[in-house]
């Protein structure tokens, strides 16, 4: 039998002597340090993961560049999702300038915490539009950083980019922890229906209860995202280190592989690695 390549497409790095990490609030203590490229290789490699996506953390121009110099001399970071300004008029030539850094190959797509944006329809932004328009031309992906009181915009501007992939983050957020399905389910399954969307199987462990969650807690959500985007459109990222305030490593991807048990061998093969190195162009 022929092993499985095992992908991660989410995780972050950071350094608090070179940035701080302003979104790590005092419930986030656990995670208030350095986490590392050499403590991420020993994790991946207990694991077997093959290959890893760097997805960024804070909107600050300096990241990406110090994110594609790790790609550069890493065997493990195949892919890079930064950040840049999407309402800059110059976002193309940004998205040029980082491509021809060192490890500028290796960047694949571009984030912005949307999340944060008071503005729920912050992606309809003429200037923002314009953004992505760029993010599109440049042949890179967009990670769309959400909840569900933003889906709507994801929708609408996935619908009006058609020639942009778009991956959503971390199932867009559910609320796990009340055990509510919608709005937010409805809003996956718009997303879904538009061709050129995708979804990250990551981030469930820290929407539910840190101490007490358990894989039946994660199924109806997991389930959801199978069932509208199917495993060809489905991809497993870890979201290591902040994984580590409910889970370890080790635990997300039993809990991954627990809610995929039922796949057959090939559409395990792309949630785990498949759909990744396709959507990202990893290999």
């Amino acid at each position: 039998m022929t092993a499985v390549r095992l992908v991660d497409a989410h995780h972050h790095l950071w350094d608090l002597s070179v940035r701080d990490q302003d979104w790590i609030t005092d419930e986030l203590a656990p995670i208030r340090r350095d986490f590392l490229l050499p403590e991420l290789r020993a994790e991946t490699a207990a694991a077997g993961v093959h290959a890893t996506v760097l997805v960024q953390t804070v909107p600050v121009a300096e990241e990406t560049p110090e994110f594609l110099a790790v790609a550069d001399g890493s065997d493990l970071v195949a892919g890079v999702v930064g950040w840049t300004d999407l309402a800059s008029p110059a976002v193309g030539d940004a998205l040029a300038a980082l491509r021809e850094l060192p490890g500028g190959e290796r960047l694949v797509g571009i984030r912005h915490p949307v999340q944060g944006e008071q503005d729920p329809e912050w992606l309809l932004r003429d200037d923002v539009q314009r953004g992505l328009r760029a993010v599109a031309d440049a042949g890179l992906v967009y990670d769309l950083l959400v909840r569900s009181h933003q889906m709507p915009a994801a929708v609408r501007v996935a619908a009006a980019l058609p020639g942009l992939t778009f991956v959503l983050d971390h199932l867009g957020k559910p609320p796990i922890t009340s055990g509510e399905l919608e709005p937010w389910a409805s809003g996956v399954r718009e997303l879904a229906a538009l061709p050129n969307t995708f979804c990250k199987l990551s981030g469930m462990v820290t929407e539910a209860e840190w101490k007490t969650w358990t894989v039946d807690d994660l199924r109806p959500y997991s389930g959801t995202v199978l069932d509208a985007f199917g495993p060809a459109r489905l991809m497993y990222g870890s979201d290591w280190p902040v994984c580590r305030l409910a889970a370890s490593y080790g635990d997300v991807l039993d809990a991954a592989r627990a809610l995929t048990a039922e796949l057959g061998e090939e559409e395990r093969a792309l949630v785990f690695g498949g759909t990744a190195d396709r959507v990202y162009g990893l290999v």
